[in-house]
């Protein structure tokens, strides 16, 4: 089913598709345009949190998208898993400094980038508020499989899932 076979999802509706859709997927691909003005893309670890249309990341001051998203705070969230679905995320990115917030999302992990754990200065909170997404829920590989099967013999357009536009 397409979004043009469906009614637009409501904000709550869209916030519970894409809170089911990136539940687990460990990284996000986060485009940024650059000082230069160029669009750039890399990957940012996601927060074990549930979506609730902000999303939290754990950045470096030194590194182009923190330095960047400080004049131009526009970025796209990319979410993919095979099988599962892709979510393409829109919004607006902001710098925050907040100990308590950085306790609740701070891993070990952390400590391979930031030595000096969480008093590393380079430590930079970077909030999105989502403020809109297209999201594709796919049927699992198999199911998608068979659907461009039975396109090809039969001359119809195979259903890849449910997919939506959502202004949130």
């Amino acid at each position: 089913m397409t979004n043009s076979d469906q009614a637009q999802p409501t904000r709550e509706e869209g916030v519970q598709t894409i809170a089911k859709l990136v539940k687990g997927i460990k990284f996000a691909m986060m485009a940024f345009t650059t000082e230069a003005g160029h669009m750039h893309s890399q990957p940012m670890t996601t927060q074990e949190q549930e979506f609730d249309g902000d999303v939290w990341f754990i950045g470096s001051k030194k590194s182009d998208l923190v330095r960047s998203v400080a004049a131009k705070p526009q970025v796209n969230l990319s979410y993919s898993e095979s099988g599962k679905g892709y979510v393409s995320l829109y919004g607006d990115a902001e710098l925050i400094e907040d100990a308590a917030k950085l306790d609740e999302l701070w891993s070990d992990m952390y400590k391979a980038y930031f030595p000096e754990g969480k008093t590393d200065p380079d430590i930079q909170l970077v909030k999105v508020e989502a403020k809109g997404a297209h999201y594709w829920e796919s049927d699992g590989k198999l199911q998608g499989l068979f659907q461009m099967a039975k396109a090809a013999v039969t001359g119809s357009r195979p259903n890849h899932g449910d997919s939506a536009s959502v202004e949130l």
